[in-house]
């Protein structure tokens, strides 16, 4: 009976969720879906001002500044979170900081990082740490890299390995946040304006132009014009914990283009979520010899959906629904047909039947 009562005299703090960079465009999301599912986000950011006014929006949460080049700070304000997501990019000057104060303060860590070289070094970096520490840290827990990694690990079934996995992006149009763009930016800095591919079991880097062909989303989407080669966080998620040595994934070259225009627009609320207009369809075919096997998923606006994704994800850290210990991607860590549909709300499945065999 003690046993009970001390774990049942903790439940309030166990609830506690920080999350940095709550007051971004993914955060109020993120914040939202947290309450929505009865835990309590601690509000931290790097601006004060920012911060104060999401806390006097969001009455009765408290608001934490802690800045990534103060490590103390990141300590006072993880104290007492059960988990921390990390919702401010660029993640190459935050995922570390925030890692190492989530390992000091012995607490699961999840980002929504879409950017390639910060998901790359926090494989690199944490791993052994993470792992010794008997926690969990998961990389890209959004729609970039962490969807991707769910639907390829379904798509396998039981298939370890695969020759080539292919992640389709039909997004009806795609007005960036400025995280998005600051971290693009970054990103193609880090690899000096090369573009990046993942082949022949390695990352590659090339300045080759990027082919443009015809992907055929299923119904109602259809056939749609794509940018190859258009690559995202897949190809560091998938691979790290599945063999397959060809990892290519493709962008609707309508969205490519309103990503890349100078004038680019953030995205605007169309719903009491906050979500923007925006629809995705994410179509992936693995292919093992001569067998395909293909399932796709379709929702509305990338960056609300990878609320329910990270939080999905803490949930199940937190309740012990994991697989393994360490840096893992979405696909490792956790049980990944299960974890789509529980996101039904969110998103809808379409597995063929005919291409399973």
């Amino acid at each position: 009976m003690d046993h009970f009562e001390h774990a049942g005299a903790g439940m309030g703090s166990g609830r506690n969720v920080a999350v940095f960079g709550a007051y971004g465009h993914t955060g109020r999301f993120v914040v939202a879906e947290l309450r929505e599912r009865g835990y309590v986000p601690l509000l931290l950011g790097r601006d004060q001002d920012k911060l104060l006014a999401l806390a006097q929006a969001q009455p009765g949460l408290e608001a934490r500044q802690a800045s990534v080049d103060d490590p103390a700070s990141l300590n006072r304000a993880l104290n007492g979170a059960a988990a921390v997501i990390n919702c401010a990019g660029p993640f190459a000057s935050t995922a570390a900081p925030l890692v190492e104060a989530a390992l000091r303060a012995g607490i699961p860590y999840v980002d929504v990082a879409a950017e390639i070289e910060a998901n790359i070094d926090t494989f690199a970096h944490f791993a052994g740490r993470a792992r010794a520490a008997g926690t969990v840290v998961v990389p890209a827990m959004a729609f970039y890299g962490g969807l991707g990694d769910l639907l390829v690990t379904t798509a396998m079934g039981d298939w370890t390995a695969a020759d080539e996995a292919h992640i389709a992006y039909g997004l009806s149009s795609w007005h960036p946040t400025a995280g998005t763009l600051a971290s693009g930016a970054v990103s193609g800095q880090r690899r000096g304006g090369r573009r990046v591919r993942y082949t022949g079991g390695r990352l590659e880097y090339h300045d080759d132009a990027l082919p443009t062909l015809e992907w055929p989303f299923p119904a109602p989407l259809g056939p749609q014009s794509v940018i190859g080669e258009f690559t995202m966080a897949d190809i560091v998620t998938v691979p790290s914990h599945l063999a397959v040595p060809e990892v290519r994934t493709y962008m609707t070259a309508k969205a490519a283009a309103d990503l890349s225009a100078p004038d680019a627009a953030a995205p605007t609320a169309v719903d009491d979520r906050g979500r923007s207009a925006q629809t995705f369809v994410v179509d992936v075919l693995v292919r093992s010899g001569g067998t395909e096997r293909r399932v796709a998923a379709t929702g509305q606006d990338i960056y609300a959906i990878s609320a329910p994704l990270a939080v999905e994800a803490v949930d199940r850290i937190l309740t012990g629904r994991t697989r393994t210990t360490g840096v893992a991607s979405a696909g490792a860590v956790f049980d990944a047909p299960d974890f789509l549909r529980a996101l039904s709300a969110h998103l809808s499945l379409h597995v063929p039947l005919d291409t399973r065999g």
